[in-house]
Parts: structure tokens; sequence; C-alpha cells
């Protein structure tokens, strides 16, 4: 058990460098196409190569017969599709105007949105989901607030995107439960990449040579971002540890930290790195913090929050 806890550790490790480093590829993709268009491409693409890996995929999740696609598996899909591009074009559009630093701690703040909007339709929270909060806040306060308290619309969006993030958690687990996880995943891509590349063919200019110079950052955010992202979490979650998993799916803001220094030559001042580290002591927090009824053994990561929303944006 220990070797295969072991495994699936250096598994999530793995899969949240990749997705930490994909903020790098969503930004210089737009250096050649628009935001609409590179994530209608990369979604595009991650599910058609999802699409003949699924029974593969299926048979490591489960072992049981799955019933046939019905029209309450696509409603589903599709509604959760409908978040997703929500929010992965406003991480998108955001990025134009903010670091992929900024990004990608500000979208983590998801874990501490999560619970805080299902006070809405009477989830409890607990004391560690508020002091976190606090937490966060100070410290989005110290990255993102500049000279006369102006904060960057870059972050607005983002700030904006991770709420649509704890919206998708909650339709995540709505029709998870109800639904196969894999199939969902597979319909909600296809759905943003639809819904994306309408929005590109509205609202952008399409040209070949855009497309091939973006091809680079288009594969990587497609085939590793989210297809190879998306199959290592699920053969990682089959032996996972639900507090393991809330610590190292959530390094991903660190890894999109550490690629945007290394790759794109981002800096912050001493009070951004406070900040950076205040809300992952924050997101931390809001998921580690003991529950007043514990479960007796740690549940499988699969469970958490966290994996549930990695599972179905895979790094989006």
């Amino acid at each position: 058990m220990r070797s295969h806890a072991l495994r699936a550790d250096l598994l999530m490790l793995l899969t949240a460098m990749i997705w930490g480093s994909a903020f790098v590829a969503q930004r210089l993709g737009m250096d050649a196409v628009g935001p609409f268009l590179y994530s209608g491409l990369r979604f595009a693409l991650a599910a058609l190569v999802l699409l003949p890996l699924l029974p593969v995929l299926q048979r490591l999740s489960r072992s049981a017969p799955l019933p046939p696609v019905n029209r309450q598996l696509l409603l589903g899909g599709g509604l959760m599709g409908l978040a997703l591009a929500l929010g992965i074009n406003l991480q998108q559009v955001g990025l134009l105007f903010t670091s992929v630093t900024n990004s990608g701690f500000i979208t983590g703040l998801y874990v501490i949105i999560v619970p805080l909007l299902g006070l809405l339709i009477g989830h409890k929270t607990g004391l560690g989901i508020w002091l976190g909060a606090c937490l966060a806040v100070v410290g989005m306060f110290l990255l993102s607030v500049g000279e006369g308290f102006q904060v960057a619309s870059g972050d607005w969006l983002q700030l904006a995107g991770a709420c649509v993030w704890g919206v998708h958690v909650l339709l995540v687990g709505f029709f998870a439960g109800r639904h196969d996880p894999l199939r969902l995943a597979v319909v909600q891509f296809v759905t943003c990449a639809l819904i994306s590349l309408l929005l590109a063919v509205l609202f952008e200019e399409i040209h070949l040579d855009g497309i091939i110079a973006a091809g680079p950052a288009i594969l990587y955010g497609g085939l590793f971002g989210v297809a190879i992202g998306f199959t290592l979490q699920v053969v990682a979650q089959k032996h996972a540890i639900a507090s393991h998993a809330a610590i190292i799916l959530s390094l991903e803001a660190v890894f999109a930290a550490i690629a945007g220094a290394l790759m794109l030559g981002e800096s912050l001042e001493l009070r951004g790195y406070f900040g950076c580290a205040l809300m992952f002591g924050g997101m931390l927090l809001a998921q580690l913090w003991p529950r007043k009824s514990p479960p007796l053994t740690e549940t499988p990561a699969s469970a958490d929050a966290v994996g549930h929303r990695h599972q179905s944006r895979a790094a989006s």
C-alpha cells in the first residue's frame, strides 16, 4: 500500500508540474492566435486524443460495466462544459493582462470559493475555510493591488474565473455521482471546444499561419495539459490519499510561478512573494483543517474537492 501511495504521490506531483507549466503555454500561444481560438483548439485536440483511450481509462478507474450513453449524461457534461468554457476563457483572456504567477495563484482560490459557494445550497463550512479565506484575501491584496490601490484587469478576470471554477466543481460533484466521470469529462471537453471555437469565429481573426505558429503551445496545452495530465490523475487517484492530493495538486500554482520565472522572466516584488505564500497557505488550510467528524481512514483523492476540479479541468 505504501508503494502504491508513493507512486500516486509522484504521479500527482508530475501532474501538478505539467499543469503549472501549461500556464506558460497558454500565455505563449496567444502570441500568434486569439485566446478563444487557443482554448478551442487545445480542448478539441484533447478530446480527440482521449476518445480512443476512453475504454482503457475506464478499465483503470472501475471494473463494473457502464450503461449506454443517455440524454442525462450529455446534459450533465454539456452544463459542465459550459462552465468550463466560461472559466477557461476568463483565465485565457486574463493572461493577456496579468502574469502567469498571478494567474496560477488567483485561479487556485477556487479551493476556498467552492465551500463558500456551497453555503448557498446548504453545505456546512468549517473554521478552516474562513481562516483560509482570510489568509487568501490578504495574500491576494499583497499580490495584486498596486500603487493607488489599483488592481490589474487581468487579475479581476482571473478572480472571476476562480468563481466560475467553484461553480464547476459543484456541477462535477453533482453529476459525477450519477454518471461515469470519464465520459462526462470527454463530453465537457467537446462542449468547451465547440463554444470556444464559436467565440473565435465571432470575435477573432483566424489565419492558418497563426495556428501553425501557435502549434507547439497548442500541442503542449492539449496533449500534456489536458490529455496526459488527465490520464495521469486518473491512474494516480486509484491509490491516492486525499490529504496528499490537497497538498500536491495545489502546488500547481507554485509550479506556474516557477515556470513563469524560468521561461518568461517574470518576477515579483517581495510583498508579492509574501502574498503568494499567504494565498498558498490559505488554500492548504482550507483543504487540510480537521473536520468535525473525520472518517476513520482517509478517503481516495477523487472524493476531494481538488481532485474533482482537476479531474474535469485537467489544468486548463
